[in-house]
């Protein structure tokens, strides 16, 4: 009996090439549970558009307006939805579309978190101050729209391509100067388009303009950040000739908001980087011989207008606020003397809240401690303070990890603001504000590695041997 060999087998004529058999299953392999383009392109926009809400939230609802409509945002009585902001319940609803968009949840929230770790401890941290919350009867939703929703807002738009996010940026410029045009109408017409509301206390005579944003120190904080991504991140407006009077518009507004705080920090910090540019200028640096004539001019225009303002009067009132700061220095006395008030178990541990309520009322800070970290130990204690502190430089670490280094100085800028107003110790939204503002107006750049050089063909020789 004679035994064909392999390539006489009848089968060996039809057997496919290893690439061809190896391609066909893959060619009708399932797609794995992935969505259609259609479905994904349509959660992608409706991402794009509650995030857009919220950001439009955030710059245009306070907490004063919320109260003008009847909503118990910061007032007693109410029901629970209405203790949100309505940027946290959009910022949610992308939240959640973006962690189903492609069918895997548990995989997206690990991917969300694995380049972030220190958002882990963060969240740690911010998990404690809730359960402390719990404990001892406060109400909790205080720490969500204060400290949860700028993590929420950082999760989504490191996760926004480039052109997802430029909605999200024209938004936030038009926000912005809306409220800056609003408070020049309230301080030159003396109208308020939203009544001046501390909780259920509605402040008469008050001539600082607070716009959409609520408070003239939060309008004022928004405001000085602006002006330094403006000035310090040029891509922002690269037009000179826009973006020197944007510039100029921008930062005479502090003297509407009457930001004392923020008007010196952000001119410190201003003139400190024109101090080092002269220097490296006299050093022997190069500069654009254009831009040193428009530099002059610029000077001597600004001095100009200045002085004309001065001679006007228009800024008298702001003037007035250094001269007089109308009990600012006794209230911050009040507010180191009103620890001396509590044991040290209360001071490690926290006070019981009524008895905390009752002092702070006591000692004439019905309005607010205006110290974060005076309050945070009044509210909280010594410890949840540390905890909280941390959490939040390891949630400013990741944000300042995808900025530019302008970031750093809208951080100082929090850090001051926070050291000498109610800031963030109150239920509101301001940290939720700069954050959104560093990760839209000053993200790092990608840099793009060159592509390698093809290499020169092989000589002859080489290729025999």
């Amino acid at each position: 009996m004679a035994v064909s060999s392999p390539a006489e087998s009848p089968t060996a004529a039809v057997r496919l090439p290893r690439t061809v058999a190896r391609a066909a299953p893959t060619a009708v392999r399932p797609s794995g549970g992935r969505r259609p383009a259609t479905a994904i392109r349509l959660i992608d926009a409706a991402i794009v558009g509650f995030m857009l809400m919220a950001v439009v939230s955030l710059f245009t609802l306070s907490g004063a307006m919320l109260t003008t409509w009847k909503i118990h945002y910061l007032t007693n009585g109410g029901n629970f939805y209405e203790k949100l902001h309505p940027a946290t319940y959009f910022t949610v609803l992308a939240l959640g579309l973006m962690i189903i968009r492609n069918g895997d949840p548990i995989g997206d929230i690990i991917r969300m978190f694995s380049g972030a770790q220190l958002l882990l401890f963060y969240l740690a941290c911010w998990l404690c101050l809730l359960v402390q919350m719990l404990a001892t009867g406060r109400p909790f939703t205080v720490i969500i729209d204060t400290f949860l929703l700028p993590l929420l807002l950082c999760l989504v738009i490191w996760r926004l391509r480039g052109e997802q996010r430029r909605p999200l940026l024209w938004a936030l410029h038009l926000t912005i100067l809306i409220n800056i045009v609003i408070g020049y109408y309230e301080y030159f017409t003396g109208h308020r388009l939203i009544p001046l509301a501390l909780g259920d206390i509605v402040v008469k005579g008050e001539w600082r303009a607070s716009a959409l944003l609520g408070h003239p120190l939060t309008a004022s904080g928004v405001v000085a950040g602006y002006v330094l991504a403006l000035v310090f991140r040029p891509v922002l407006c690269p037009p000179i000739v826009l973006r020197l009077p944007l510039i100029t518009f921008s930062l005479a507004s502090l003297m509407v908001f009457g930001g004392r705080t923020s008007l010196v920090t952000t001119l410190v910090i201003i003139g400190v980087a024109a101090g080092f540019q002269v220097f490296r200028v006299l050093r022997g640096g190069r500069v654009p011989l254009l831009a040193v004539a428009g530099a002059i001019c610029l000077v001597f225009a600004s001095a100009a207008v200045v002085f004309l303002a001065l001679d006007a009067g228009i800024f008298d009132k702001m003037l007035l606020r250094f001269s007089s700061d109308k009990g600012s220095a006794s209230t911050r006395y009040a507010t180191i003397d009103l620890l001396s008030h509590f044991d040290w178990h209360e001071l490690v541990f926290g006070p019981d809240p009524v008895r905390a309520d009752a002092l702070q009322n006591a000692a004439g800070l019905k309005y607010g401690i205006e110290d974060f970290w005076v309050a945070s130990i009044v509210e909280f204690g010594i410890v949840s303070t540390v905890l909280l502190t941390l959490g939040l430089a390891a949630l400013f670490a990741e944000i300042l990890k995808r900025a530019t280094g302008a970031a750093s100085l809208i951080l100082l800028l929090i850090i001051i603001v926070a050291a000498s107003s109610v800031s963030f110790s109150s239920k509101n939204i301001q940290l939720a504000q700069f954050a959104v503002m560093i990760t839209l107006l000053l993200p790092r750049e990608r840099v793009v590695a060159p592509l390698p050089r093809p290499q020169g063909r092989p000589r002859r020789a080489a290729a025999y041997a």
